[in-house]
């Protein structure tokens, strides 16, 4: 396993760690209080308060099998396979990472961490 190999690994370690602990949060404080009011509200359909916690869990999903498909890459992918696996997770963080430090204004450490693993990525690309 050489440099670049590692580097990828670690960004799918950081990302699919930073994915679970964003999806802990989101459950926390986000899915049960509005579940919790869908319940109370009758004017909310029930396919809504079905609908709205996998909405809410969908970017800690993607974030997390990114990192694993960055693993993947990292030991058993040809070398277009590695870049394609690359761009489309690099994408993701890159939009996570993104949204994160316009939405928190900085003060959330998901942009940063995310950040980390796109400069990993962009590391293991150059070859």
């Amino acid at each position: 396993m050489n440099w670049q190999d590692t580097a990828l690994v670690l960004a799918g370690i950081i990302g699919s760690v930073v994915a679970v602990i964003h999806g802990v949060l989101v459950q926390r404080y986000m899915v049960r209080p509005v579940g919790t009011f869908l319940q109370a509200e009758k004017r909310v359909a029930a396919s809504t308060g079905r609908l709205v916690p996998l909405l809410l869990h969908f970017s800690t999903v993607s974030w997390f099998a990114g990192g694993l498909a960055l693993i993947a890459a990292a030991g058993w992918f040809g070398s277009e396979a590695r870049l394609s696996t690359s761009l489309l997770v690099g994408g993701l963080y890159l939009y996570g990472a993104l949204g994160n430090l316009w939405g928190t204004r900085g003060r959330h450490p998901g942009w940063m961490l995310y950040t980390v693993a796109l400069a990993l990525i962009a590391f293991s690309a150059v070859r």
